[in-house]
């Protein structure tokens, strides 16, 4: 089906049983997200790398063991566990003995947050009793079926302290957000490639990118016949304005806003840029952007000159 059939299939949900629901539920997942099916689960436990219900000894404290299921396991990927929330929990649900069951709990009450949390650490528990050579997932997922879900990381795969992913504003993904691409991109890195997330490898990447095009940068305007040193002072003030800007030195869009004017009308760079630095070495108030500007020392400004620079010199991707 397609995921947005998926989607309104499975908003359905209203407090069903969590273990009718669930197995069902995350077949027909991967099959809108197009992600291969749970392989079926074999008899050597330790070769069930992709399966439902994975079977784990928990200890228990007094030298004993308990047998516990993970309701869905990818070695080097995820653990996932899934609840079943309720929109509104109906307090009719009777036993033939005539004692009310609650099959769920309201979602959005503090119990059903509660719900959601112990699902994250029953997630963690069993991230430290799979063997040690299977290594650590990089990711919990806790799901509300056809509610939610809750991203957790921990990009050590040493079974360390799991955070939200990408960060606790943003850790929880809505159902309907399944229809967005970026979303629908986000859950086939974690079910196939799920290290490429790791903020620290894309920042090194991003990092190293940006070092390739400067360096390409300072050759051709050394080629330009630019001096060495005006060009690595040139570039200095470059990058040190880029931080300035990102860190809220200077006000927001006081350099990008000038280079995206340069793009179309290439001759606006060199005064404007040149009245920014001349004001950021001295402070004082800011005709563009209508602001007071600090006063930056240690002479990187004093000599605000800057290097003519052409379509050529723009990055080719």
């Amino acid at each position: 089906m397609s995921i947005e059939e998926f989607i309104k299939r499975r908003k359905a949900s209203r407090g069903g049983s969590e273990q009718a629901n669930a197995q069902l539920f995350l077949t027909e997942l991967c099959d809108a997200l197009d992600l291969p099916r749970p392989d079926p689960a074999g008899p050597v436990n330790e070769e069930n790398t992709y399966c439902f219900e994975r079977r784990l000894s928990v200890p228990r404290g007094d030298g004993t063991t308990e047998l516990k299921r993970i309701d869905l396991y990818r070695r080097t990927c995820f653990i996932f566990e899934s609840k079943q929330g309720q929109d509104q929990v109906d307090p009719g649900q009777f036993q033939p003995s005539g004692q009310t069951v609650f099959t769920a709990v309201n979602r959005g009450s503090r119990q059903w947050e509660d719900t959601m949390e112990r699902a994250r650490r029953q997630a963690e528990d069993y991230v430290r009793c799979l063997p040690a050579s299977e290594g650590r997932p990089p990711f919990i997922i806790a799901c509300d079926i056809g509610h939610c879900f809750d991203l957790y990381s921990e990009f050590s795969c040493t079974g360390g302290l799991y955070l939200p992913f990408p960060d606790a504003r943003r850790r929880r993904i809505m159902f309907d957000d399944l229809a967005k691409p970026d979303v629908q991109k986000l859950f086939r890195d974690i079910w196939t490639d799920p290290l490429a997330l790791d903020p620290s490898r894309r920042a090194a990447r991003v990092t190293e990118e940006i070092a390739r095009h400067l360096a390409r940068l300072a050759r051709m305007l050394e080629e330009d016949a630019n001096d060495p040193g005006k060009t690595a002072q040139f570039l200095m003030r470059c990058i040190f304005s880029m931080f300035a800007e990102d860190v809220g030195l200077i006000p927001a869009g006081s350099l990008t806003e000038i280079l995206n004017r340069a793009i179309q009308k290439p001759k606006t760079l060199k005064p404007e840029l040149h009245g920014l630095w001349s004001v950021m070495n001295t402070g004082g108030y800011y005709l563009v952007a209508h602001e007071d500007l600090p006063w930056f020392n240690g002479a990187l400004f004093a000599d605000p000159e800057v290097l003519p620079l052409t379509p050529s010199h723009t990055p080719t991707h």
